[in-house]
């Protein structure tokens, strides 16, 4: 396999490499890559929680807000379909992207790939979406959704009672969840199988 170095762009030669070790560059001694362990169950592991994790977070109330002896909760979703209402269809069309869509095309395009290539086959037209896959992989911002809601938290606390959902919990999960699927991942173990060397 050859890959080019990423500080110095020489490129490297590097021959198969045991799990848990790392490729370095013979000239600059950047690192190349990391043969991660058991990259394929982990990645699938992650993976399936995610999945879960996701029905969890769209399933349920995200926040409830208790004020006078009313309660009112709102869902992932809702809050999308509420930004819409409101004229903010930028921001509607922004959350429901980088909080809904890609995470969902993000875990469903992993198990479409990964679960195939754990039974010894490939998924039809394998390389095309892992390459796509990990194009989308920027556009994936949850952790920053997460934060404004808990500065909303700290604000609205002032007005009113606010009530965690089960949604919230799941959704804090599966981001951990996410972030560990693709770091787990080995992109290279991944394009080998594929038999594709182009990144």
């Amino acid at each position: 396999m050859i890959i080019a170095c990423h500080e110095c762009d020489l490129l490297n030669t590097v021959p198969s490499i045991p799990e848990g070790s790392t490729a370095r560059c013979v000239r600059c001694g950047a690192v190349l890559y990391s043969r991660k362990k058991d990259s394929i169950d982990r990645t699938m592991a992650f993976t399936i929680a995610g999945l879960v994790l996701f029905a969890l977070s769209n399933a349920y109330p995200i926040l409830g807000m208790k004020s006078e002896g009313i309660l009112l909760e709102t869902t992932l979703m809702q809050g999308v379909t509420e930004l819409h209402a409101q004229g903010m269809w930028g921001l509607a069309a922004l959350v429901f992207a980088t909080c809904i869509l890609v995470p969902l095309i993000q875990l469903l395009g992993l198990l479409y790939i990964i679960l195939p290539i754990r039974m010894n086959r490939l998924a039809w037209q394998a390389p095309f979406f892992f390459r796509y896959l990990r194009k989308l992989q920027p556009w994936g911002m949850m952790e920053v959704f997460m934060l404004g809601i808990l500065v909303s938290i700290v604000k609205l606390a002032k007005m009113a009672v606010i009530i965690p959902g089960l949604s919230l919990y799941a959704f804090a999960a599966l981001i951990f969840v996410l972030a560990g699927a693709i770091s787990s991942l080995d992109p290279h173990l991944i394009w080998d199988r594929l038999g594709d060397d182009h990144e």
